[in-house]
């Protein structure tokens, strides 16, 4: 099949146990990636360096001398990814045996299609149990209404064309939205888009989670993101101050543990 990078970055507070049984649901996949490129955000701790030590003849690693978030780690591991087709990869995440494989096959029945990604199931962090599964849009024009007011891809999931994000100006620095910045980009470019209707991966949540997506400072980075998207074109004036409204009711007065359920049941 095709010749595809998988693209992953780690840095120091990253679960060691995890990151071990991420690297080994891609080298356990029914057809296995060319290459793996993990990105070193800053130094990181022993405990780790002994998991990345172990594949050390297969991936390759690329370090920056300190912490400089998930943005700026993609846009390096991206340029430093030797093939057309790259496969996203978190550190703490189970992709599926046949994940690679479903994706590879759908690009070569589909060669137009620029980036790639599904559904995908949460699990507990500690007792792996499933928790909720986040559906996405499937085809191009449904992606195209569904970023108007959420991000219509699983990031931990999508395969992409490099060539189609290094179009784009690649990954840039966007506090919890350098995805979904991306994705914008890309849509306002016209490129092709999909999403597989199956579970592709299996990531891990936890009540911290529904933390990071609450706060004042998370709710500016939408509003950013919301504004970009409007001055892409991609939303109208309308569609902005009811983005914007029914975020700051979720993110800022809503409690964590509501929260945590509205995420769950509602958005899910």
């Amino acid at each position: 099949m095709t010749k595809f990078s998988v693209l992953m970055s780690v840095y120091k507070k990253d679960n060691p146990v995890w990151l071990k049984e991420a690297i080994e649901s891609i080298f356990t996949q029914s057809v296995k990636p060319n290459e793996v490129v993990v990105v070193c955000d800053g130094p990181l701790t022993k405990e780790i360096e002994d998991v990345l030590s172990q594949y050390s003849v297969r991936i390759i690693l690329h370090r920056l001398t300190k912490n400089s978030g998930l943005g700026e780690a993609l846009r390096q591991g991206v340029e430093k990814c030797s093939y057309e087709l790259i496969a996203r990869m978190d550190s703490d995440d189970i992709s599926l045996p046949d994940r690679f494989e479903k994706q590879l096959s759908y690009f070569e029945k589909h060669p137009n299609t620029a980036i790639l990604s599904g559904w995908i199931q949460e699990i507990d962090g500690k007792t792996l149990q499933p928790v909720a599964i986040r559906e996405v849009p499937c085809t191009d024009t449904e992606i195209k209404k569904f970023i108007k007011t959420r991000c219509p891809f699983n990031h931990v999931t999508v395969m992409y064309k490099k060539s189609a994000v290094l179009d784009v100006g690649n990954y840039q620095p966007f506090h919890l939205m350098e995805d979904y910045y991306l994705w914008a980009r890309m849509v306002a470019t016209g490129y092709e888009m999909a999403n597989l209707p199956e579970i592709l991966l299996n990531a891990r949540v936890d009540a911290a989670m529904y933390g990071r997506r609450g706060g004042l400072k998370y709710f500016k980075s939408n509003y950013a993101m919301s504004k970009k998207m409007y001055e892409l074109g991609l939303i109208s004036l309308p569609t902005f101050l009811f983005n914007t409204s029914v975020r700051f009711c979720v993110q800022v007065l809503m409690p964590n543990s509501v929260r945590g359920w509205f995420y769950r049941k509602v958005l899910r």
